[in-house]
């Protein structure tokens, strides 16, 4: 039987997140490859999986290589459930299932694994063609804002024709639009008291309208994936609530495309559904940080290799 959560009802202890695309780096999870036979295994049937040694790309390749998002994308899915992995064994299937489980953006894939709806050979060809369409979309690109309030990124946005992608924390967020919207973004920030804006590297204008070319290819392509029902609680990116049914998984990947990630809520409201600790899993530790932005008594680690992984493994004990 799924577990049912209201907001307010305090009964979740754990939360594990994922991130999404920008934690890339050349050569993460290689360590991982050689001290873990079941993080190995990940990334060997990645390579089975995209019908080439795509394991390579990710520790040796190039940087250009792997910030494009046809790669990234898989890349950092195949990274961070190596990583899941990895916990696993290092800690024992039993007692590392989490209460809840949340992805920033592209993360969110990563969720549907570890919540049992998705098979990970079939998600990471449906990352893969997902990277595809996304690329093929209008051209743009994206910028993160430091120190405005909400009513002053709603006037950015109305003023520099941009759109808000990711609303990370009170403080943090990131903007989508054309490359010219952006270079006015980056000027009229600082001018509405922004502590500042940086251009992100990356090869589109994510989680906007521009995006929306790619919706028609992507429902496709997840009308032909086996999308089961979640055995553990997703809160989705787009309404910062619980999913767990296959229909319902299935529009929020459509719709996530174009719509923001409303990342500050999702904590919230895993916070007030009683989770008391959040393990992030994958490379890096942006969600990690994020989330002491947004309560600085949340407890939360990071397990990235396997160092920190055996740290991970011991919160909530």
């Amino acid at each position: 039987m799924k577990r049912q959560y209201a907001t307010g009802e305090k009964v979740a202890k754990k939360a594990y997140v994922f991130p999404g695309q920008g934690s890339q780096k050349v050569g993460m999870g290689a360590e991982l490859y050689e001290a873990s036979r079941a993080a190995r295994d990940v990334f060997n049937e990645a390579d089975e999986a995209l019908g080439f040694h795509f394991s390579k790309l990710i520790f040796s390749g190039s940087e250009e290589n792997l910030r494009d998002t046809v790669n990234s994308q898989p890349a950092i899915m195949t990274t961070s459930i190596a990583c899941w992995r990895a916990f696993q064994e290092f800690q024992g299937q039993a007692t590392s299932s989490p209460d809840m489980v949340a992805g920033h953006s592209l993360g969110e894939y990563t969720a549907l694994i570890v919540s049992g709806s998705l098979g990970f050979g079939e998600a990471i060809r449906l990352v893969r063609r997902r990277g595809e369409l996304m690329s093929e979309a209008r051209p743009g690109s994206m910028a993160v804002v430091f120190g405005l309030d909400a009513s002053k990124i709603e006037l950015l946005c109305l003023e520099a024709g941009v759109e808000l992608a990711n609303d990370n924390s009170d403080d943090q967020a990131v903007i989508s639009g054309d490359n010219s919207a952006i270079i006015r973004a980056l000027d009229l920030g600082p001018k509405l008291g922004a502590k500042k804006v940086v251009p992100l590297e990356v090869s589109g204008a994510f989680h906007s309208s521009l995006m929306s070319e790619a919706v028609d290819g992507l429902r496709e392509a997840i009308s032909k994936a086996n999308i089961k029902d979640a055995e553990i609680p997703i809160v989705a990116n787009s309404n910062a609530a619980v999913i767990t049914e296959a229909q319902e998984i299935k529009e929020e990947l459509i719709s996530g495309l174009c719509r923001c990630v409303r990342w500050k809520d999702s904590v919230r409201y895993m916070l007030r559904s009683g989770v008391s600790c959040f393990v992030e899993i994958g490379p890096g530790k942006v969600l990690s940080n994020l989330i002491r932005r947004i309560d600085r008594n949340a407890k939360v680690t990071s397990a990235s290799d396997m160092a920190s992984i055996k740290e991970a493994a011991k919160i909530g004990e």
